[in-house]
């Protein structure tokens, strides 16, 4: 669940932190408060674009941070496939905004929008006006319908993928063998040119950075045996070589080397250097020697050089992959040599693979009817409940080719009125129609939901009265079960609150900030009163309110 939001420097908030709490967390304010910038706030912490014109100052940093306490064991599992560890059970996710770049981060460690996004969706869902829309979108309703089902569909489904997998594979290259015999023939001399030219060039394992690497040696030996050279004549050369002179000094000093103790110590040391030198002369001898080489040898390395990096421009850029190209193509030209008998045995693999994909997806089918059944008989039972009294709600399949989601194409069919027939949900539901939908869908689905988190921005949208009434009866149903936080103009939805916030504009040396405070009882109860008679809170309309946040909490006892 969301445990808190701290928001900095953006639009009317100069700096201000919100702890919520478990169920049903309602925030509420005057028009222009600031709501919806909590809900874009939060937003912006779970990864969607950065609108830059909601900082507030921009020589300062912004900041928006959220803290998510981990619920189950399957938001452990997601984030553990997502290698994100928690900190006391709980993931921090955090965007900072200066000088107009946005900088996310977990728990500390700096991460793309995309992988802030794939965290995110582990804790919470956002239902705003554009989420209502997603109901328009036929492809939606198959999403929603396999997410009810749940761990019911999850082995079939992921048995059906594997075998389209199969499928698509096995179709890809039926359909990539459907060429004349003229291109057939052309395709055949190609393969042929192209083993040829790998067989011929018979490459050894690792030769390319062995040939590389004599290459780099004998390129750079002409400027090494000069060097060594010099070295050689400045040790042992005619003249005043150090050999010379070190030779010269021992021949010097050797008929008084035993006259006293230090004397024989230098004497000693002469020898040493002597010895030195001696062994410096063999080594530096050996290394101008294995340094030489004829110009033929050299032009061998150059064009073995040659011929391998032409093959890896081709085929590859390493030795296996040369020779897996070589393997590729050995077994494609063989195919076409033996193209009636490819052909017929890739058809027969073809309709073995194409059948048990069909079968499965008729597994899969009838699960997802069945399903549909349960769904919309309990959306429909929501519905009612959120006064739609005369509502049929069902869910419609054609079939379509196979995916890897099966052939289903299943819509929802909604009737709002009696003797009205059903019809696509996309041609009759009104935008505050569409937002209970959405609302009796989610709280099926909640059964089976593992977020923490639903956040309800504008589900209050087109209804008043008595239909409020049952809405917020119905978000106080599903609180029981997932902590939400909706925003709310209605006062019958607010009265439901467990936790009532107020979102508040004020003006301080001509700057206007909004704040947000958690309410106590009573500020709940004026705050209904002025959600009820607007400007004029009299006596009469304060009762009002404190009656219906009576009645709200004797229905939240029941």
């Amino acid at each position: 669940m969301l445990k808190n939001l701290h928001v900095k420097n953006l639009a009317l908030i100069e700096e201000a932190e919100v702890t919520f709490n478990e169920g049903l967390n309602i925030l509420s304010g005057e028009t222009g408060a600031g709501k919806s910038i909590i809900i874009d706030s939060i937003n912006l912490a779970l990864g969607e674009k950065v609108p830059y014109e909601m900082v507030r100052d921009e020589e300062k940093a912004a900041l928006v941070e959220l803290i998510f306490s981990v619920e189950n064991d399957y938001q452990r599992h997601a984030l553990e496939e997502l290698m994100i560890e928690p900190e006391d059970d709980c993931v921090i996710l955090s965007r900072k905004i200066l000088n107009k770049r946005a900088v996310a981060r977990i728990n500390s460690e700096t991460v793309t929008a995309k992988e802030l996004k794939q965290v995110a969706s582990v804790f919470i869902d956002i239902y705003g006006q554009q989420e209502h829309q997603t109901l328009l979108d036929k492809r939606k309703h198959l999403v929603l319908l396999d997410s009810f089902l749940g761990d019911d569909i999850a082995v079939e489904k992921a048995k059906m993928k594997d075998l389209y997998d199969v499928y698509h594979v096995i179709e890809k290259e039926l359909k990539e063998s459907e060429i004349d015999e003229a291109s057939r023939n052309r395709e055949m001399d190609l393969l042929r040119y192209e083993i040829s030219e790998i067989e011929a060039a018979d490459i050894k394992d690792n030769e390319d950075n062995e040939v590389e690497e004599r290459y780099r040696i004998m390129s750079g030996a002409a400027k090494v045996a000069k060097a060594v050279s010099v070295s050689r004549d400045a040790f042992f050369g005619e003249g005043m070589s150090v050999s010379e002179c070190v030779g010269r000094a021992i021949r010097e000093f050797t008929p008084v080397s035993d006259f006293d103790d230090e004397a024989a110590e230098i004497y000693k040391q002469m020898n040493d250097a002597e010895d030195i030198l001696n062994g410096l002369s063999h080594s530096l001898n050996s290394y101008l020697d294995s340094l030489e080489f004829s110009d033929e040898e050299f032009y061998e390395v150059e064009s073995r050089l040659n011929v391998i990096n032409n093959l890896k421009g081709k085929y590859g850029n390493t030795v296996d992959d040369i020779k897996k190209a070589l393997e590729d193509r050995q077994a494609k030209l063989q195919k076409y040599e033996d193209f009636d008998v490819y052909r017929e045995e890739l058809l027969q693999k073809y309709e073995f693979a194409k059948k048990e994909m069909l079968d499965q997806c008729e597994v899969v089918s009838g699960i997802r009817k069945k399903g549909a059944s349960a769904l919309t008989f309990k959306v429909t039972q929501s519905l009612i409940d959120l006064n739609f009294l005369d509502v049929k709600f069902d869910m419609r399949f054609e079939e379509v080719s196979p995916s890897e989601n099966g052939f289903d194409s299943p819509e929802f069919m909604i009737s709002v009125n009696p003797g009205e027939p059903l019809k696509p949900l996309t041609q009759v539901a009104s935008g505050g129609e569409l937002s209970r939908i959405m609302l009796a869908l989610k709280s099926v689905l909640a059964e089976n939901d593992k977020v923490g988190t639903l956040i309800f921005d504008e589900i209050d949208t087109g209804i008043s009265g008595r239909t409020a009434q049952m809405v917020s009866s119905k978000m106080n149903e599903i609180s029981d079960s997932t902590q939400i936080i909706a925003i709310t103009h209605l006062p019958q939805i607010a009265s439901m609150a467990d936790s009532h916030y107020l979102i508040e504009k004020s003006v301080d040396n001509n700057v206007t900030l909004s704040s947000i405070r958690l309410l106590d009882h009573e500020g709940s109860i004026e705050e209904l009163a002025r959600m009820l008679g607007g400007v004029m809170v009299t006596d009469a309309v304060l009762e009002n309110a404190r009656e219906m946040k009576r009645l709200a909490e004797n229905e939240k006892r029941k």
